[in-house]
Order: C-alpha cells, then structure tokens, then sequence
C-alpha cells in the first residue's frame, strides 16, 4: 500500500506544473485525498483536497483560484495542477488520504502507507 507522488520540479514564477500521485494496493476513490506541503522552515500546510463523494473540494487561500485538484478513478492518481506558480509555492508537497470538508483537509496517517514520499517544487527565475 503506497501512494506515489511525482511532477515535481523547477519552474520560473508565472508557470505551471501538475502533480500527480498513483495509489497503489488501495482504490483512492474509497477515500477523501488531498495535498499538503512544508517549506523550509515552515510547518506543514493543507492545501487541496477533494472528499471521497466529491461533494467537497478545498482550496487554501494562498492558492485558491491558481491550483486545480483532481482525481482520474481509472488510473487511481490525483493530481494537482498548478498554474501562476509564486516563489512562496516552494516547498515538498505531499498526498495523502485523510478528512476533507470545505474547511480543510487533515492527514491523521489513517494506514501505513496514507501519505506520499513528497516531491519537491521550486519555483524560482
């Protein structure tokens, strides 16, 4: 059971990047997913998350009108897409299963292997 995350990268200010994140031994679809992030530093961050009904889809402010999340049942991968990507957007981000309502997302690590390994996005000219 694992999820794994990828797309990561460098980018200039202003681009765009999609994260995606396979789950593996587990259908995603049976569970509330969402992305966090930590940058250096700082404490970890809820940023997106879309319930398992999908009745419920949460955005942080920070990144709210810029980043998309989004879920391809066939291929159990959520994804992130990120557009007009700021310098305060680097950080490792994380999937994860866990709580989604239209407040936030938590990440309780509801079974081993609920959150990714991380992958790093910089932006950066």
């Amino acid at each position: 059971v694992q999820l794994q995350a990828s797309g990561g990268g460098l980018v200039q200010p202003g681009g765009s990047l999609t994260l995606s994140c396979r789950a593996s031994g587990f259908t995603l679809a049976n569970y509330s997913m969402g992305w966090f992030r930590q940058a250096p530093g700082k404490e970890r961050e809820g940023v997106s998350c879309i319930s398992r009904s999908v009745e419920a889809i949460y955005y942080s402010e920070p990144v709210k009108g810029r980043f998309t999340i989004s879920r391809d049942i066939d291929m159990n991968t959520l994804h992130l897409q990120m557009n007009s990507l700021k310098a305060e957007d680097t950080a490792v981000y994380y999937c994860a299963a866990g709580f989604c309502s239209k407040f936030g997302f938590s990440w309780p690590s509801l079974f081993d292997g609920s959150i990714g390994q991380g992958t790093l996005v910089t932006v950066s000219s």
